[in-house]
Formats: C-alpha cells, sequence, structure tokens
C-alpha cells in the first residue's frame, strides 16, 4: 500500500513515517512547504529509513496541493495541525483554517480519489475537564481552548463525511504522547529540557491537572493498527494508557530519572485561564484493545517511567538538546 502521512514532519509524524518504512510500505511524507527546504524532524530520522520515503512539499490549506498529495495513495493518516494552545489563544483563525478547513481539504480529496481509508488524527483535549473516569469515546465534547474547538470542528468534518458519503474514516483520539522529539511547548520536554541544562527551579504553570501520558511507539502502534482494522471503519477510539499522573508527580518521575533535586516554581505567562485548564484526562482503552488488538507497551506508572527514561535518554544528548531553548516560555 502507499500511505500519505500529513504532518510527517512533526513529532509523532516523523516516528510514524519511520515505522511505516520499517514495516514495508511505501510512504509519502506530507511536509509543510518551507523555502529552507526543512523536513523538520524528518531531516533527522534513522539512517536506516533515510531515502527510503518520498517527500511531498505543501500545505493542508491548500485544496489543489492537497489533492495531488492524496492522488494514488490507498491511505492517509491526517496529522498535520496547529497544536499549541497558549498560540490558539491570540491567533485561533489559523486553528480554524489548518484544523477545520485543512481536514476538510484531506477528506473531501479522499472521498474523490476513491481512498481506501482515512485515519484523523483527533486529541484528548476535546473532551475538556473530565465529567467522568476513565474517559470513554462516549464523554461530552467540551471547546476549552481554540485549539480543542478546532479539534472538536475538524472530527465533526470528517465523520460527516462517513456518514454522508461512506468515506472510511477513523478517527484516532490519543491522550498527550510524549517522547524524543517532542516540542518544548509540551509539559514533559519543558521539564527535562530545564533540568538538562542545569536549572533546579523548574518554571511551569499549573501543577495540579492529571494526564493519560501515551510513549510515541504506542501511539505510532496505535495508527497502524487502526488502517489495519476494518471494525475500526467509522469508529471514535481512544489511544491511552488507562493510568493518570499529575502534572508536579512528573516532575518528581523526571527528576528521579534525572538524579536531580528541583523546585516547582509558578510561572504566571504560564498558566491557561482558568476556565480554560483541563484539569483531569484519564483514557479508557477498551475499545482499542477490542477493535484492534491494541494496547500500550507502556502502560501503567513502570510503563511510564521506562518511557521517561528512553526520552530522557534522547533529550540529554547534545546534538538534541541543543535544538531546545530552555531559558524561555516555548508557546
Amino acid at each position: 500500500m502507499r500511505i500519505l502521512v500529513t504532518g510527517a514532519d512533526g513529532f509523532i509524524g516523523s516516528h510514524l513515517t519511520e515505522a511505516l518504512v520499517r514495516a514495508g510500505y511505501d510512504v509519502r511524507a506530507f511536509v509543510l512547504y518551507n523555502s529552507f527546504g526543512s523536513l523538520g524532524w524528518l531531516d533527522r530520522c534513522e539512517k536506516d529509513v533515510q531515502g527510503k520515503f518520498e517527500i511531498f512539499s505543501g500545505d493542508v490549506r491548500d485544496p489543489n496541493g492537497v489533492r495531488t498529495a492524496v492522488k494514488d495513495c490507498d491511505v492517509v493518516l491526517h496529522l498535520a495541525a496547529l497544536i499549541a494552545i497558549p498560540y490558539s489563544y491570540h491567533s485561533p483563525d489559523m486553528y480554524v483554517d489548518t484544523n477545520i478547513r485543512g481536514t476538510l481539504n484531506v477528506i473531501q480529496a479522499a472521498r474523490d480519489l476513491g481512498v481506501q481509508r482515512v485515519v484523523q488524527t483527533s486529541t484528548s483535549e476535546v473532551y475538556g475537564t473530565a465529567r467522568f473516569v476513565p474517559i470513554t469515546e462516549d464523554h461530552p465534547l467540551q471547546g476549552q481552548s481554540p485549539y480543542s474547538a478546532s479539534k472538536i470542528g475538524a472530527d465533526q468534518i470528517a465523520m460527516s463525511f462517513y456518514t454522508s458519503f461512506g468515506t472510511p474514516i477513523t478517527l484516532l483520539r490519543p491522550f498527550n504522547t510524549y517522547g524524543p522529539r517532542q516540542s518544548a511547548r509540551a509539559v514533559i520536554p519543558t521539564i527535562i529540557t530545564q533540568i538538562a541544562n542545569g536549572m533546579r527551579e523548574i518554571k511551569l504553570g499549573s501543577v495540579r491537572p492529571t494526564r493519560d501520558f501515551s510513549f510515541v511507539s504506542d501511539t505510532v502502534a496505535g495508527f497502524i493498527a487502526a488502517m489495519n482494522s476494518d471494525r475500526c471503519v467509522g469508529e471514535t477510539i481512544n489511544l491511552g494508557s488507562n493510568f493518570e499522573i499529575s502534572v508536579g508527580d512528573t516532575v518528581r518521575a523526571i527528576a528521579d530519572v534525572m538524579n536531580a533535586e528541583v523546585e516547582i516554581i509558578s510561572d504566571s505567562q504560564r498558566l491557561r485561564p482558568e476556565k480554560s485548564e483541563v484539569e483531569r484526562l484519564w483514557a479508557s482503552n477498551g475499545k482499542a484493545r477490542s477493535l484492534m488488538d491494541w494496547q500500550p507497551a507502556y502502560g501503567g506508572l513502570d510503563g511510564f517511567k521506562r518511557g521517561l527514561a528512553e526520552t530522557v535518554a534522547w533529550f540529554v544528548q547534545k546534538e538534541n538538546l541543543s535544538f531546545y531553548k530552555a531559558g524561555i516560555y516555548n508557546v
């Protein structure tokens, strides 16, 4: 099969591209066009996959470019999106254009060109603060930020094509993926890079919220399982560890891995507006287990600690740490 991965230049997308190539798929990697010729994280992909996938440079906001990218592909794994929540507070138009209209362009092209499967990437943020735990796929949707609202819109666009036209859509909803290459706008790289740069007063926003962290290889395995399971068509499926931990306890777990004594400093610019903060996320992953025989290899507290150790080992390498600016707040 030829598989198109949108957002292949990003954190999850680059890991997914590598895994697909290693599994023997013909991969077309859709990366965001830029005049520097940068392929994002694919510029630093593992040597065993370098040069073994096709590059398509474009922008999901451009319907003609999207159609060209989708042509002759059997499967589309749609990961391209704007993801930073703080940035969505002051630039919501960009989130509507990229996340909603970009998804429409991908789904429309897939429908018109007869793609066999589209996997749309959702996010646990669409649930907002948990009303019950663990969160099942039937949990109400709550747009507590422009980002999460745009992803709700994108998800609804995608599933409307399944119900209206029979377009073979699967909606995957990953919970808080972490691992090597993640940007420092996320909490785990923020903590690691500060400690790795010798800081012992760690600047963070609220440490009270809980999250269900999923190691990136588990998330990647979920995408591959979803695209290969006919039982997933028309379904919304959580990808999570079925385990929650507070941000504060996450700091302590990372400090233990890095053998550092740290103090948490509240940084007001990192705090979300009170009603926008998602206080609790904890995934039910029963549906993923039953429909696509997926389960996290890094589940539970022990799995989380193993994932943290692998993540720290990557970040502390000098050539990797140099990509991060630990002394600033990454929006």
